[in-house]
């Protein structure tokens, strides 16, 4: 698995995630990548500096965020998961078959979201079907 910060022509950053470099490049070329802020199509790598493990950095404790960075989170999470159920289909539990469908041509290409398990997720992305989450409906969190 490989991490991506990538940018869309307005200059949104976020991180995408893929299963390797050629998987990164084969969307790309597809038109397959959208900003979920913007909904740009326009993706592009952003520059990163490498991730680098150190022994201090494993116990490293993430300072926690505030109010507002806490708020702009939870917009964008919600704003996210808006974009992703207006512009694919809901599938529900069928989401692995279906996924495996559009993988092996057998359904039309198409975006799609439902659920799956952990074990079905991973079963997914170790067939090279790429896969990511989608926040949860924060109206339904509590």
């Amino acid at each position: 698995m490989i991490i991506y910060t990538v940018a869309c022509g307005l200059g949104h950053e976020f991180e995408g995630w893929f299963k390797n470099s050629a998987a990164y490049e084969e969307q790309e070329a597809r038109g397959d990548l959208a900003c979920p802020v913007c909904g740009d199509a326009n993706i592009r790598k952003a520059p990163m500096a490498p991730a680098v493990s150190t022994s201090k950095s494993k116990d490293a404790k993430l300072p926690p965020l505030s109010a507002q960075e806490a708020n702009m989170t939870r917009q964008f999470m919600a704003g996210f998961r808006k974009f992703v159920e207006k512009n694919a289909e809901y599938v529900g539990p069928h989401f692995p078959e279906e996924a495996r469908k559009i993988h092996q041509g057998e359904t039309p290409d198409r975006h799609i979201y439902g659920e799956a398990t952990l074990k079905e997720a991973k079963e997914l992305v170790e067939e090279g079907i790429s896969i990511a989450p989608v926040p949860p409906d924060p109206e339904k969190m509590n």
